[in-house]
């Protein structure tokens, strides 16, 4: 084994001050998902495992280490939006995920106003300038190589309507280089941000 890399197989533990694996798999965007229980009670929680995952339709997902309130909301009633997290958003967005009984409701804790959905009965974050409402396609508990269950679900949902700030359009097209997404690294408290200066362009061959 070369002197210069650090191996190591998961199973057996990484042997670092922290787990590499977040940081390595990242940044990666913040599923910022909203919910309503079966009886009203609206859920805010940021999921740090969450893309995109199809174009046609679009279908987003995220991925929840415990059967938490979002899942169950989501298997209760099909439906849930995810809310653009933004560098002015990040310390609401903080507050939201703090573990909390499920009866209080994130959006008064974080101090954000739920806003109506077109199509769903689940509110977006009034601040938030990007929200997608999603209907529920799939729920999935993941399972290891060895087909044993694991305690993480994987929630999948088609994005049916959308709704984009006009300021973030610049002559029709979505400016993702000054809309302040926030990203999550690695490490315990690690966020970055994306801004004109990360921006580069390659046209695909051919």
């Amino acid at each position: 084994m070369s002197d210069t890399e650090h191996f190591y197989e998961p199973r057996l533990g990484h042997g670092l001050p922290h787990d590499p694996f977040n940081a390595i798999v990242g940044p990666r965007p913040i599923g910022w998902i909203s919910s309503r229980s079966a009886d009203g009670v609206l859920n805010l929680a940021p999921y740090s495992f969450f893309n995109a995952f199809n174009y046609t339709p679009p279908i987003i997902g995220f991925a929840s280490t415990g059967y938490k309130d979002t899942v169950r909301n989501i298997e209760q009633t099909g439906e849930f939006a995810w809310n653009l997290a933004t560098r002015e958003l990040a310390e609401a967005m903080n507050r939201s995920c703090a573990a909390v009984p499920p009866e209080v409701d994130e959006f008064a804790l974080a101090g954000l106003t739920p806003v109506a959905s077109r199509l769903i009965g689940v509110p977006r974050v009034a601040q938030s300038p990007v929200s997608f409402e999603c209907r529920r396609t799939q729920i999935l508990q993941l399972q290891s190589a060895a087909g044993e269950t694991v305690p993480t679900w994987l929630v999948l949902g088609e994005v049916v309507a959308v709704h984009i700030d006009r300021a973030l359009l610049k002559d029709g097209i979505y400016d993702t280089a000054n809309a302040g997404h926030i990203l999550r690294g690695g490490g315990p408290a690690d966020y970055f941000t994306v801004g004109p200066a990360q921006l580069f362009r390659m046209k695909r061959p051919g």
